[in-house]
């Protein structure tokens, strides 16, 4: 298939459900399948794929927005370094919105603080070079598909001498957390649609480990609607079969061995770390900073600032919903006190986050 009208062709998506629903009828038990992207979230809700899939088929979401797994108590030194005089934080627009222990970028804008959105990082190098008196702060989010990027704007900092930018960095990596969440037993998970943009950057082989290790099969899949049905029928086939292999959906885009530029200019500029994931917490080895080399780049370093103490807010569940364990309607603040005008989670936040994708088409 070559033109996106092609992915949605109504005929391909009946026999691809007929095929799942044939799988599933000679399966024993339910088949729990975990997407880990955001953008596939978004994709599932859409276009109403839970609804097509027999019973014997429950897709959870789990915590591939990256906006939603970003702590607490980062958004409060964010917080924190907006009220510092001279300084001017450069974000994506996702972030500006997400409830700190007590405020959020945008309340801090409205109150004098100078915060903009950019759309690259490289947008914040040129804010830096333009106001050479002023520190200005990158929030450095996201999983490997964005850290390449960041790694490009910290190395073009560096060779055009521009000392006043800096990054705060919460980088994440994918396929920590799937292990993690793999080895729960009170989520059970039998496959996974793994992430297609990460998984363009790290490779179908980053999965091996967890196919191979955990006997748990993956897919990786694109967003169309028949990307995902097709991935649903990969993961459904491995598992009557007894097989747990990587397999590539997506094969347009994503190789065995992932993009190796992007990863060596990745390596070069940062290192693996500990990194706390809103409703999980610690895992080991599955953040990214900022390699010593580059560390005068480093805000939480170079602009050391007092940060409240971190409160999560009270009845919000985000953190359930970012593990599989519960969906949206499942938390008592969604659709009340929790609303994408007034949210109370980083969930509702974001464009990628599973509250706002119930919340704009439904329960399907």
């Amino acid at each position: 298939m070559k033109y996106s009208e092609e992915f949605r062709n109504p005929e391909v998506a009946r026999a691809l459900v007929a095929r799942i629903k044939a799988l599933a009828g000679s399966f024993e038990g339910t088949m729990c399948l975990m997407e880990v992207c955001g953008t596939h979230t978004m994709a599932i809700y859409q276009h109403g794929i839970r609804a097509l899939l027999p019973e014997k088929i429950r897709l959870i979401s789990g915590p591939g927005c990256p906006v939603c797994v970003t702590p607490v108590d980062y958004i409060d030194r964010a917080v924190a370094l907006a009220r510092r005089p001279g300084t001017i934080i450069a974000t994506f627009g996702d972030m500006i919105r997400v409830p700190g222990s007590t405020s959020n970028l945008l309340r801090e804008k409205a109150l004098g603080a100078d915060v903009r959105i950019v759309y690259s990082s490289l947008d914040a190098v040129a804010i830096a070079r333009k106001n050479p008196q002023q520190a200005v702060v990158f929030l450095g989010i996201g999983f490997e598909t964005t850290t390449p990027t960041i790694a490009g704007s910290v190395i073009q900092a560096q060779s055009e001498g521009v000392g006043n930018y800096f990054v705060l960095t919460s980088h994440k990596t994918m396929p920590a957390p799937m292990d993690v969440l793999t080895a729960d037993p009170q989520l059970q998970v039998d496959g996974y649609l793994c992430p297609a943009h990460v998984s363009a950057v790290i490779g179908a082989d980053a999965y091996r480990p967890i196919a191979e290790g955990r006997n748990i099969p993956c897919v990786i899949t694109g967003f169309e609607p028949l990307d995902v049905l097709q991935g649903v029928e990969m993961l459904a086939r491995q598992l009557v079969e007894g097989r747990a292999q990587v397999e590539i959906q997506y094969s347009r885009i994503v190789k065995p061995e992932g993009n190796l530029k992007a990863q060596a200019l990745l390596s070069r500029v940062f290192e693996p770390c500990d990194a706390i994931w809103r409703g999980i917490g610690n895992i080991p080895g599955s953040g990214l900073r900022l390699r010593q080399e580059f560390a005068a780049f480093d805000a939480e370093i170079a602009l050391p600032v007092e940060v409240e103490p971190a409160v999560e807010h009270r009845g919000c569940r985000c953190g359930e919903i970012l593990q599989g364990m519960i969906r949206p309607g499942d938390c008592p603040l969604f659709r009340t006190g929790c609303t994408p005008e007034n949210p109370v989670g980083a969930c509702m936040v974001s464009s990628e986050g599973t509250c706002a994708a119930e919340y704009k088409y439904g329960v399907d």
